[in-house]
Order: structure tokens, then sequence, then C-alpha cells
């Protein structure tokens, strides 16, 4: 893309990226993006005609997430009215009678796919914090307690963490379900007060620290065995430096009450994902490398742009360094790229490496991760 092509894209500043998202992202998912249920649209064509096929639990929490995040930036349409819809769809149609939530709903918020999974039950638990606080309703702090008692009851592992549930395959075990859960038990403590959550945080920072990190290179894993030893060959080997970003930007936040520890962990991240991670050929942050930095997929999802915004953006504000300043800008120019669709408020997920985008529905839950990262800015 050229600069003058860059120059007619919106928000490709920090200042313009919030406009954008609350005057022009928002309105759209309030209105062709919501059923008469209260659930927000899955995804949506790049003409804004919404698929009401199926809408994943964790997509619905994400949406609680990112209008909690919109209000909070100062939009003026009716987002705790949404929240509230939404918060109350899901804990009626998604929950089961064991306490877990169910991993797909139907248009009219039945189940459709009744498994569940660590990954759904950690965003469920992050909309319940988001809803919580927006909404000032402590009873919604209640319902993640006991979501955490099920959880902790049937997941928990002898060995460190939880197991994933019923959806993935039981021999490998990810960083990414734990990294949502210490995404939301770092906002469950914020919004609740409420020393367990706290307590949970720090444990699976301290999991990731000993267990997900490599520490001969700095970079994140993303699969392992039962005893969360690396797992075998190529998979072993996978290091996403949009996970990285993203797990240094909690350890950032961590670090924030003068961790040293936490602070290390996140200068490696950092350094790493920056270091094999970017193409700046394109200007974005690729999919996939492995451990000794070579290329493993260099597609670009818009969701690892997201990731290095925030990282860069929360290191800007602990270093005040010009290096982090420029970082960020870089940062939010390479996501702006993906705006590039007929109707405004919409975005195309995934960049090829020559330079094309992929034709498909432009994913809802993509704006979790754009509002997530400038509300960083």
């Amino acid at each position: 893309m050229t600069s003058t092509d860059l120059a007619s894209l919106p928000a490709t500043t920090a200042a313009d990226a919030r406009i954008w998202l609350c005057e022009v992202a928002a309105p759209l998912w309030a209105s062709r993006g919501r059923t008469p249920s209260g659930l927000f649209a899955e995804r949506m064509t790049h003409e804004g005609v919404p698929d009401e096929t199926y809408f994943r639990v964790f997509v619905q929490a994400r949406h609680i997430f990112a209008f909690a995040t919109i209000g909070r930036l100062g939009w003026d349409g009716p987002w705790q009215e949404l929240i509230a819809e939404t918060m109350a769809a899901v804990v009626k149609g998604a929950r089961r009678a064991d306490g877990f939530f169910v991993h797909r709903l139907d248009a009219v918020a039945r189940p459709l796919d009744s498994r569940a999974d660590l990954y759904d039950q950690a965003f469920v638990l992050f909309a319940l914090a988001n809803a919580g606080a927006a909404l000032g309703e402590a009873r919604w702090f209640d319902v993640a307690e006991e979501l955490l008692d099920t959880i902790e009851r049937h997941w928990s592992h002898p060995l460190g963490g939880f197991t994933e549930g019923e959806i993935v395959d039981p021999s490998v075990r990810r960083q990414n379900p734990h990294m949502h859960l210490l995404e939301a038990t770092m906002a469950l403590a914020e919004a609740s007060g409420r020393s367990r959550f706290a307590v949970l945080a720090e444990a699976i920072a301290d999991l990731a620290a000993s267990k997900f990190i490599d520490r001969r290179t700095g970079a994140l894993l993303e699969y392992f065995t039962d005893d969360l030893e690396p797992a075998p060959g190529v998979e072993g080997r996978i290091v996403e430096p949009g996970h990285c970003f993203e797990w240094a930007w909690l350890f950032e936040r961590l670090g924030a009450e003068g961790r040293a520890d936490r602070l290390a962990v996140a200068d490696g991240l950092t350094g790493f994902a920056r270091a094999h991670g970017i193409c700046d050929r394109r200007g974005v942050c690729i999919n996939e490398v492995l451990t000794d930095g070579s290329v493993h997929d260099a597609t670009a999802r818009l969701w690892p742009q997201t990731e290095r915004i925030k990282a860069a953006a929360i290191r800007h504000r602990r270093l005040g360094s010009t290096a982090e300043a420029e970082e960020t800008a870089a940062a939010i120019r390479g996501l702006a790229q993906y705006y590039a669709v007929p109707v405004p408020g919409l975005w195309r997920d995934k960049l090829k490496p020559d330079g094309s985008f992929v034709e498909e529905l432009a994913p809802g839950s993509s704006l979790y991760h754009i509002a997530c990262a400038y509300g960083e800015l």
C-alpha cells in the first residue's frame, strides 16, 4: 500500500482511530450488528449484512468488553443498554446446569453447540468483569465467582494451570486460554476488588513465566504436552508474535506496581516479536515464526496489529521514548490498512504475503481487539 493509499484511509493517527471507533464502527455494530434477542453479529459482509448462522459465546463476551471500552471513550450511544441486554441473553441462554457456558447460540439465544471449553469460559469471565464495572452491578461478579468455582473444580490440572474442556484435543495444552484467563482475572480484580481474582492472576503469570516462555529466546511458545513441556516437532517451536505482544502488555500491567521481574518478561517478549515478527514491506506483524526467528506463516491477520499497538503504547507510557512513540504510530498505520472496505466501520482480516486480502466476511470478534488497542492510546 502506497503512502497516498494510506492517507485515504481512516484511523491512521491515534486521534482519528478513536473517532473512527466511536463515530463509525460503534454505530454500525450497535444497529446492523444486533439481533432482537440481544446478540451481536458474529460477522458481516463488507456491504454490512450480518450472518446469523451461529453466535459463538466468546464473541458475545468480546462485544461486551468492546462496548464498555467504547462507552469509556465517550460514545454517546446506548452502550450500557447494549451491554445489559447481551450479558443477560448470554447468562440466560448459554449457561448450562453444571455452571459452564456453551460454545454457540442460535439467533434467538438458544444453545446450538452445548460443549464447553476454557477459552470460552475465560471470555465469559471477562464479560462479567466488564458488565459489572460498566453497569455498577456487583451481581455479575458473583456470577463470575460461581463460574470460577466450576472451572477450578472440574478443570484444574495437578501440574499447573487448567485443562481445556470438551472441544480441543486433550493431549495438547495451549497458552492461549490461560492468557485470556489472566486478562479476565485481572479485569475482575480491578473491577470488584476481590482478592481471589488477583491471586489467580499472579499464579497464571507465574505459570507463563516458568512454562510458556522460552528462557533461551524470550519467545512465547504456543503448544505443550500434558506436563507443560514444549510439544514435539514443529508445534513446539511455533511462536505467534501477536501473542508475544499480548502477553507483554499483560506483564507490563502486572509490573506497573514495581515488579521488575514482570517488566523483564515483557521486555523479552516485545524484543523477540519486534526482531522477528514484523514485515517491513507491508508494515505489519505476521502470524507465526519459529523459535529460531524463521518465518512459519507470513500471512498477517488483523488482531496481531492491535497487540502491537497495545505493547508499544503501554511501553511508551513507561519509558517515554521517541522510539516507542514512533513504533506506536507505525503500528496504528499498519492496522489502518485493514479498513479498506465498502462500508465504513468494517474491516478485512487476513493480509496475504503478496499484499492482497483474503475475501471473506468481517469477523465481529475483531472489534474487541480494535477497542482494546485504541483504548490504550
